[in-house]
Parts: structure tokens; sequence; C-alpha cells
């Protein structure tokens, strides 16, 4: 009777050691940011942003500069002209000052959503790899590393990379 508690309490034992061991998760990490800045279409796409931003700054400042030509006119020859052009030259100034808080607004805007459409497709290719190299791994999780306090799993970033052939 001893000799089967003994048996019975070992087998316990190693039934719970086994499954303890089946449900301890593979964990790894990855920095994403990383990963997609090193990606050439990245980089492409970084300069197209670029580009398009200097287009937006140049009319930004074209607009500014016409903005304060005109203001700096209107101050001048503010003497000679009647209260009801005074009125009506403040009236287009004010008008001047929305039509480039607009144009700021929506170029912004522009912006926004040309990098979310240039980046979408290439975030997507970076998280295929991670999932593709994840898997082929074993990992059951891959946290982002520029959201972790602490990392000890291991990191996927040169394994992805080499997938991605960057």
């Amino acid at each position: 009777m001893k000799q089967l508690k003994t048996l019975l309490l070992a087998t316990a034992l190693c039934i719970g050691t086994v499954s303890f061991t089946q449900a301890q998760s593979k964990v790894a990490h990855i920095n994403t940011q990383e990963l997609v800045a090193a990606m050439p279409e990245a980089k492409a796409a970084q300069a197209e942003l670029e580009t398009l931003s200097k287009t937006y700054q140049a009319d930004f400042q074209e607009m500014a500069t016409d903005y304060q030509a005109k203001e700096k006119q209107y101050i001048a020859e503010g003497e000679t002209k009647t209260e009801e052009e005074n009125a009506k030259r403040a009236q287009e100034l004010g008008e001047f000052r929305k039509r480039i808080q607009d144009f700021e607004g929506t170029a912004s805007q522009d912006m926004q959503k040309k990098r979310a459409d240039l980046f979408k497709p290439i975030e997507e290719k970076a998280l295929a790899a991670i999932n593709k190299v994840a898997k082929a791994q074993g990992f059951q999780y891959v946290l982002d590393r520029a959201s972790l306090i602490m990392a000890e799993g291991k990191d996927l970033l040169a394994d992805v990379k080499k997938e991605l052939g960057i």
C-alpha cells in the first residue's frame, strides 16, 4: 500500500511537471520601428514624404510672404483711404489669413493620409515577416520592444531582417 502511494505521488509530480513545462509560453520581442526604418521601401516612402512636405512648405511660405506684403501695403496706405475702404481691406486680410490657415490644415491632413497610405503596405509586410519567423521558431507571443520595460526573451530583429533580405 505504501509503495502504491509513493508511485501515485511520483506519477502526480511527473504529470504536474510536464504540464507546467508545456504551459509556459515562448515569448520573443522585436523593435518594429527599427525594422520598418531599415526596410528600403520605408526609406523611399520617407523621401517621398519629405518632397511633399517641402512642396507644402514652399507654398505656405509664398502665401505668408504675399500676406505680409499686402498687410504692409494696406497699413502704409491706410491713412490715405476712407474708413469704408480700410474696413474692406481688413476683411480681405482676414479672409487671406483664413485661407492660409485652411491651407495649413489641409496640408497637414494630406501629409498624414499620404504617410498612412505609403507605410501601411510596408508595415503589413514587416508584420507578415515577423509572424513567419515567429511561427518557424515556435514562439506563441512576440512583443514590441518599444513598449517593454525589460526583455529577456529572444530578439527576432536579426532573423526578420534576414527573412526580408535587409
